[in-house]
């Protein structure tokens, strides 16, 4: 089990380092077109470029955000629970999130094959949608991996 979630932790680094890069591309193209459009030059499907990219930068972050547990937690009912509370608690939470993700990603990958199959482009540069979803699906496919780990971690009770 510890190679498989060395391998998921890898991954979920570097994927993060493309959000990373996604992130910082988008604020490049944001401001070239804003001084671009001062001068008249408006860079051309901009808009829709931000969105795919913004699909990139919040479906990549997530499996190592999560991994770090680097998202808010509202648990001030939980602290109430008693230790094995919390633990069953954390359990259940985390075979349902695997289900969750399970699904979407499921079902994004059925989506990108027929966005794939139908030749579906963006209005203006004709960018194909399909690699972008195919991308949040893998993310999504990498999410129960980190869920995974998490529940190694509660029942080792090495999760803090």
């Amino acid at each position: 089990m510890g190679g498989l979630m060395w391998l998921t932790e890898k991954v979920s680094k570097i994927l993060n380092g493309l959000a990373l890069c996604a992130l910082t591309f988008i604020m490049l193209l944001t401001v070239s077109d804003v001084v671009l459009r001062f001068f008249g030059r408006p860079i051309v499907g901009t808009f829709e470029v931000v969105g795919f990219f913004g699909s990139i930068v919040i479906a990549f972050a997530l499996p190592l955000t999560s991994w770090q547990r680097g998202h808010i937690f509202v648990d001030f009912l939980t602290q109430k629970l008693p230790g094995s509370g919390k633990k069953m608690l954390d359990l259940v939470t985390r075979v349902a999130s695997i289900v969750l993700f399970a699904i979407i990603g499921w079902n994004l990958f059925i989506y990108s094959n027929k966005l794939y199959m139908s030749g579906e482009v963006s209005l203006t540069i004709q960018l194909p949608f399909y690699p972008f979803s195919y991308g949040v699906g893998v993310c999504c496919f990498l999410q129960c991996f980190v869920l995974v780990g998490d529940i190694v971690k509660i029942i080792g009770g090495t999760y803090e």
